[in-house]
């Protein structure tokens, strides 16, 4: 796993390939534009739950426990049994399962557009198949897992009308899913990206993620401190 790698090592293969190559970084530098279809901002507070896989969960945890309106956030499994719902199984990448975050928000707050939005600008780049930068395998796949009908609806409207306004390079490979359960990772990988800022992993395929919502999305961005 890349994510095991040493300072030393991330930086030769950094200057070896090119930092694009190894930062698993979005592939947009300004947001996206906002989903046309999306759900009415609720009178009421409330939690509603959303589940997006983008590569190592680190990282997408990391953006959406900073977003304002996310109540709590998860790194888990999503996509095979539960069997197999552990960190070893997953690695094999014979699971189904792919690293994914459960995303528990106040509708009243943000919007499942919305998080979409941020989903596509700065968690991840939706054009890479079976990878984000250094990470290769199905289990590091673009996903949304949706809960309900209307999240269908609205994230299969918006794959549309991102593809049809060609706001990335390539095609978006994002596939919509229903959620047929999540379960939570191990405990050492919660967070894993606020309590271990230093790694090498974290400094160069993280940090910029955080640095990219904090830019494009002032108004939503929060500071996190933890649980």
């Amino acid at each position: 796993m890349y994510r095991a790698l040493t300072a030393g090592t991330i930086l030769f293969l950094a200057l070896l390939f090119g930092h694009a190559w190894i930062q698993a970084r979005p592939a947009v530098s300004s947001p996206v534009p906002a989903p046309a279809t999306d759900e009415p901002r609720a009178h009421a507070s409330g939690r509603e739950t959303a589940v997006f896989a983008g590569g190592c969960f680190w990282g997408v945890q990391g953006v959406f426990e900073r977003v304002k309106g996310v109540v709590t956030t998860s790194a888990g499994y999503a996509g095979g049994t539960p069997q197999t719902a552990n960190y070893g199984d997953v690695s094999s990448e014979t699971t189904g399962h792919a690293e994914s975050v459960k995303v528990v928000y106040d509708p009243a707050q943000i919007t499942y557009g919305q998080l979409l939005q941020i989903f596509f600008s700065v968690a991840h780049d939706p054009t890479q198949l079976n990878r984000q930068g250094p990470d290769v395998g199905n289990s590091y796949r673009s996903a949304i897992f949706t809960t309900t009908a209307e999240q269908s609806r609205i994230s299969q409207a918006y794959l549309a009308q991102l593809d049809a306004a060609k706001v990335f390079p390539r095609k978006i490979v994002t596939v919509v899913t229903p959620l047929k359960g999540f379960y939570d990772a191990e405990d050492y990988h919660q967070d894993y990206a606020l309590k271990n800022p230093a790694n090498p992993y974290i400094l160069v395929c993280d940090k910029p993620k955080i640095s990219a919502l904090k830019k494009q999305f002032p108004d939503l961005y929060q500071e996190y401190k933890g649980h």
